[in-house]
């Protein structure tokens, strides 16, 4: 029996754990986190990366987050239609996936990153232009990931920038 949580504006623990796309697209329950499921997603993100993707040659890490953005278009498509609510504010995946992508290129250290963490979670919110155009414009799991992956893109500008003017 599939049940209708489409007027449910905060699904629970419970919900999420039932099937494999609602746990990845909820970021392994850290969506259900209220107050900020999306900074919440995006520490479930740095703490993936401090634990495995440091450690990665950079071509591995960034074939995972690849692989990441592609199971998250799909995981939010579905799981947005199902709720009813195409960018639920508790699928934190897209954050995860995008402060990974973004710390693939960040200097380690924590500093670094702390900085890099923070003006993700700027760009993710404040959504500038063209990220708010393209934001109204691509719709479904794809449009859930890709304005993120376009803050993110934003971020690694600017820490690049960072790095060029040695202040990390």
């Amino acid at each position: 029996m599939v049940k209708d949580y489409s007027q449910q504006s905060r699904p629970s623990l419970r919900w999420v754990f039932e099937r494999p796309e609602r746990i990845i697209a909820f970021g392994f329950g850290s969506g259900v986190i209220y107050p900020g499921p999306g900074t919440w997603g995006t520490v479930l993100g740095w703490g993936l990366w401090a634990v495995l993707g440091q450690f990665l040659p950079l071509s591995v890490a960034l074939i995972v987050g690849v692989v990441a953005f592609i199971v998250g278009c799909w995981v939010s498509q579905k799981v947005g239609d199902e709720l009813g609510e195409p960018d639920h504010s508790g699928m934190n995946w897209d954050e995860a996936v995008a402060i990974w992508l973004v710390l693939c290129f960040t200097p380690a250290g924590f500093w670094a990153q702390l900085c890099a963490f923070i003006l993700f979670r700027f760009f993710d919110i404040v959504k500038p232009e063209p990220i708010r155009f393209l934001d109204r414009r691509f719709k479904g799991g794809f449009g859930v990931m890709l304005d993120d992956l376009l803050a993110a893109l934003y971020v690694v500008i600017i820490m690049a920038l960072l790095v060029r003017f040695e202040v990390f």
